[in-house]
């Protein structure tokens, strides 16, 4: 038996494996239970679309190959477009569940052994609006700055565009205690278990957290000695919420005053009272304004920095918080350090023992869409992402892959991306590894390996080494143990934002809770004493409400939104290929209030066509009578003509540059 972590959501489910199959542990996150996906996760250890050798496309054709054969291709054609094209010729693209090892190393291949300014990963499509407002406001970002376990205590939590019930449910036990306040344009199976149910119109959370901070001044619940002790410039944010009155905010939500004032009062009498946001609120044009907002009600109701109460942000990805930490950010050095930042590049560089290093890259839509164009990267390398299915505007970006000069694929399946690929890599997975990650409250957690790897199957580590050897740099710059990689990436992260270098494996294996920064001691609430702005105060952060980017109209009068489903997890590549998540739920679907249904011609059961002025997308209709009726919902796991970014808007926020996933105006018609 080997103690080790669930392979998907941010909340790590602790769970053991044994001959192949896994059960649930004890662990303060999940407290001995498991989701669906999560006991069904041993599954794909034997399955057999486990991809096992290296594919290199001949005449149009994937076929196998010897991994010196792919290895050789892949670094003579990376030499060639470097030659011809310079360094940004070539880009990465990676993941937020690679473990933080792979993570630091492979923004040190891109920056090393490349030389490259081209690296992103889809993080950018998960948390880059809370990580956006979180740096504004307190001075970093680590999602929930407190541990799970204080939600237990909590007799208040405002829940913005979150839906745990269905993507991590064993999170759900720790809100029992708590007066529930969902806002969520649908009545998710969260929302079920809602004391308050705020169902604003799609695009609008901006203008509806502007609201509740009217409320909070109007009706008298602010916190005046916390914020003339502990924040700045609620003046400024004041000045724009105070044009918001309720009326107003009712009127472009469809919340009604009633239900504002509520929720207000519900969190400002409560003794510890948390506001928490999801992908819901974050995903937006105006994702990290929406943020702050919230941040902002949070922090006029004295909240964050207060044991027993706070601001935090739910983490999707597996490791979506460490996984932006160490480098794989267009714009970031390990230990959440600025890459425009001299001293930061300087210290990093003498780490790396290298005299340069490039600059900041485009984030992930703009790399993306600049595959394949003039000035844009010919070839990329992707590891732990399945762009055709989870990127905006799919179709677009499917297209952009196939300019490319030079496509490579790390993947434990062939993912619709790696179809496409010139060469595909066959990977280890989780329980094939070790590997640290980094939960949703910071917390650093060590995955042992459980399992005997299939013969032929690599590493990411191995194929970074593979690859920068055969690109002229030294063994020992690119090692292959994990807990090598992780002593370098210790000091590497040392006096930086995200400082590790007190976390060592001998600690993780002993089962120490160790939240970072972890210079000595683990920090597991951050802001209790100071936030980590240089005069130790927060900051209020003015914004305005400016609506989604698309508005419907007369040709596409409904707003489609989209959103993950109990039994699927991301692009589906994986759990598609589980049997009973696929009984379970088998194919894309749309859900809509059935007058809405009636007037497009359709009806329960039927084959109905969303279309956006990007593309149409094919999907099963669920009439659900809770659904506003002018909204209808996608789930985003479904690939082929099923894919829900098929519609999505890369409109992009100005700060985070989070592409607008949540809402785009669309029609819906019969097939």
């Amino acid at each position: 038996m080997t103690d080790t972590h669930c392979p998907y959501c941010a909340l790590q489910c602790a769970m053991s494996v044994t001959d192949g199959k896994v059960s649930p542990r004890e662990f303060p996150t999940n407290r001995g239970g498991l989701c669906q996906k999560g006991w069904t996760s041993a599954e794909l250890l034997t399955s057999p679309a486990r991809l096992t050798t290296p594919l290199v496309r001949r005449d149009g054709v994937l076929e196998p190959a010897t991994w010196d054969e792919a290895l050789d291709l892949v670094a003579a054609k990376l030499r060639e477009l470097r030659e011809l094209h310079g360094p940004d010729a070539v880009g990465v693209f990676g993941g937020g569940g690679l473990t933080n090892e792979k993570s630091y190393l492979l923004g040190k291949f891109a920056r090393v052994a490349l030389g490259t300014s081209q690296i992103d990963y889809n993080g950018r499509f998960c948390m880059s609006s809370a990580a956006a407002a979180g740096i504004k406001a307190f001075g970093l970002d680590r999602g929930m700055p407190f541990p799970v376990t204080d939600l237990d205590q909590a007799d208040a939590v405002l829940l913005v565009g979150g839906n745990p019930a269905e993507t991590m449910p064993p999170f759900v036990q720790h809100l029992k205690g708590a007066e529930l306040i969902v806002v969520d344009p649908r009545r998710t199976a969260t929302a079920e278990l809602a004391t308050l149910h705020l169902a604003p119109a799609p695009g609008t959370d901006l203008a509806l957290a502007l609201g509740l901070l009217h409320c909070a001044v109007a009706d008298g619940h602010l916190d005046k000695d916390y914020l003339e002790e502990r924040t700045n410039g609620f003046a400024e944010a004041w000045q724009i919420a105070a044009s918001w009155w309720p009326e107003r905010v009712e009127r472009v939500t469809g919340v009604p005053v009633a239900d504002q004032r509520a929720a207000v009062r519900i969190l400002a009498e409560a003794e510890n009272a948390y506001v928490l946001t999801g992908r819901g609120t974050e995903q937006h044009a105006s994702g990290a304004d929406t943020v702050s907002a919230w941040i902002n009600l949070a922090l006029a109701l004295g909240l964050p920095g207060r044991r027993g109460s706070g601001y935090g942000c739910l983490t999707g990805q597996g490791n979506g918080q460490g996984g932006r930490e160490h480098g794989q950010k267009a714009d970031q050095l390990p230990g959440y350090r600025k890459i425009d930042d001299p001293a930061a590049r300087a210290y990093i560089q003498d780490v790396w023992g290298v005299d340069d290093l490039p600059g900041p890259g485009r984030s992930a839509y703009e790399l993306l869409d600049a595959l394949g164009q003039d000035g844009g990267p010919k070839a990329l390398l992707v590891f732990g992402s399945n762009l055709v299915v989870s990127a905006p505007r799919s179709q677009h970006v499917a297209d952009r892959l196939g300019a490319l000069d030079l496509l490579v694929v790390c993947d434990l399946v062939l993912s619709e991306t790696a179809a496409m690929a010139d060469v595909v890599l066959p990977i280890t997975q989780w329980a094939e590894e070790s590997g640290t990650m980094t939960n949703l409250e910071g917390r650093i957690l060590l995955r042992q390996v459980a399992v005997e790897r299939p013969s032929g199957v690599r590493s990411d580590l191995e194929v970074l080494q593979g690859l920068a050897l055969r690109l002229g740099q030294p063994v020992e710059r690119f090692p292959i143990e994990p807990e090598v990689v992780f002593e370098e990436l210790r000091v590497a992260s040392k006096g930086g934002i995200a400082d590790y270098s007190g976390v060592t494996y001998e600690r993780l294996r002993s089962g120490e809770a160790l939240h970072w920064p972890v210079v000595e001691k683990s920090t597991p609430r951050v802001f209790l004493d100071r936030f980590a702005h240089p005069d130790g105060r927060a900051r209020f952060i003015a914004v305005d409400h400016r609506g989604p980017a698309e508005m419907p109209d007369a040709d596409y009068p409904l707003q489609a939104t989209t959103g993950r489903v109990l039994q699927h997890y991301q692009s589906g590549a994986q759990t598609r290929l589980v049997k009973e998540l696929v009984n379970a739920e088998p194919e894309a679907y749309v859900e809509v209030h059935p007058d809405t249904a009636v007037r497009a011609g359709l009806r329960e059961g039927d084959l109905g066509a969303v279309v956006s002025r990007r593309g149409r997308t094919v999907a099963r209709v669920r009439c659900v009578p809770s659904m506003r009726i002018d909204v209808v919902f996608l789930p985003f796991h479904f690939a082929g003509e099923g894919r829900a970014n098929l519609l999505t808007n890369p409109a992009l926020d100005p700060t985070s540059r989070m592409p607008e996933f949540k809402v785009c105006a669309v029609r819906l018609e019969p097939v």
